[in-house]
């Protein structure tokens, strides 16, 4: 059986150099190329091609993607944000915040450029959670969450993250499957996942995935791996990543705004009320939590919440029997 840890911060200790981007992007627009197409009658038509490369990608959408430090009691963790609006709302993985006492975004690799951020809401059934920064001066590019209705196995697909720290880093790959299931932390089960062999690694955690037009079509969030975590290290891409699907993040922001999502702690909690409950007086009832919530319960019976750090590092997750999932 393979274990479960969550790969969406990338340790501290893991000593790397950051490497700086260009410190000048500008938007590209999509490129106006054409291709010949012969119709039954012989006529020869025009047809656009409106897909961007990924250079054109890279450049028109990392200025919407941030890297995430999350800082705890004994940890400095590190993720990926995706910015939505010009107020300075961005969306990442819920495991890549939860638990933390400060948060701060940077841009563009420059330290000089790291702000403070604060949570907005979270949504632990989904592993989603939105946090917000004073954008001002830091020239923040909104990026667009695009359905995924025409979606199919094989599109290009493009990641933008921070792995082990290496900030706006780009990798690409396709569709490998979709409408996969994974587990989120809290244990509740998140449906219509897409596969892609896109490298995804640690500090991956929240960024996009982004189809040819550089739209986001999911949220970067787990890799299979049948290697067991070892402390101070975690397993890096194996060519089996998942990101969560922009339908379901688009309704999970929905209920974060209305103030409906489910924080981790909460759920952890309340699975442990309910748990002393049975053993008291059979009650199975677990108040202020839905019943999405409450299916991932029964898997928390007994663990430590840990002050809602990552106590779900030995969980199995389910991905349609891929195998053990790593949180980048």
């Amino acid at each position: 059986m393979m274990l479960a840890a969550v790969i969406g911060a990338a340790l501290a200790a893991i000593a790397v150099s950051l490497l700086r981007p260009p410190a000048a992007r500008t938007s590209v627009a999509a490129p106006a190329v054409t291709a010949s197409s012969a119709s039954g009658s012989g006529t020869v038509r025009q047809v656009a091609n409106t897909n961007l490369d990924a250079t054109q990608i890279y450049q028109q959408d990392s200025p919407g993607v941030v890297a995430i430090t999350a800082t705890g009691a004994d940890s400095e963790d590190k993720g990926t944000g995706i910015v939505l609006n010009d107020e300075g709302l961005i969306l990442t993985n819920d495991h890549v915040v939860q638990g933390a006492t400060a948060l701060s975004i940077s841009v563009d690799g420059s330290s000089s450029d790291s702000r403070t951020a604060t949570l907005v809401g979270e949504e632990a059934n989904s592993d989603l959670a939105l946090i917000k920064v004073n954008p001002q001066g830091l020239g923040l590019k909104p990026l667009k969450l695009a359905g995924i209705g025409g979606v199919q196995v094989g599109d290009q697909v493009y990641a933008i993250g921070n792995p082990y720290g290496l900030e706006e880093t780009l990798t690409k790959g396709i569709i490998s499957a979709l409408n996969r299931e994974i587990s989120a932390p809290d244990g509740a089960k998140i449906t219509g996942a897409i596969q892609t062999d896109a490298a995804l690694n640690p500090g991956n955690s929240g960024g996009p995935l982004l189809d040819s037009q550089g739209e986001v079509i999911g949220v970067n969030s787990q890799i299979a791996s049948d290697a067991a975590s070892v402390q101070g290290s975690q397993p890096g891409s194996t060519g089996v990543g998942f990101a969560i699907s922009s339908n379901t993040v688009a309704e999970a922001v929905k209920r974060i705004e209305a103030g409906k999502g489910v924080s981790y702690a909460s759920v952890v909690h309340a699975g442990l009320t309910t748990e002393a409950e049975s053993a008291g007086s059979g009650s199975s009832g677990t108040p202020g939590v839905g019943p999405e919530a409450q299916s991932g319960q029964e898997a928390q019976g007994g663990q430590e919440a840990q002050g809602g750090q990552e106590a779900q590092s030995g969980q199995e997750a389910n991905a349609e029997g891929q195998g053990s999932m790593i949180l980048p």
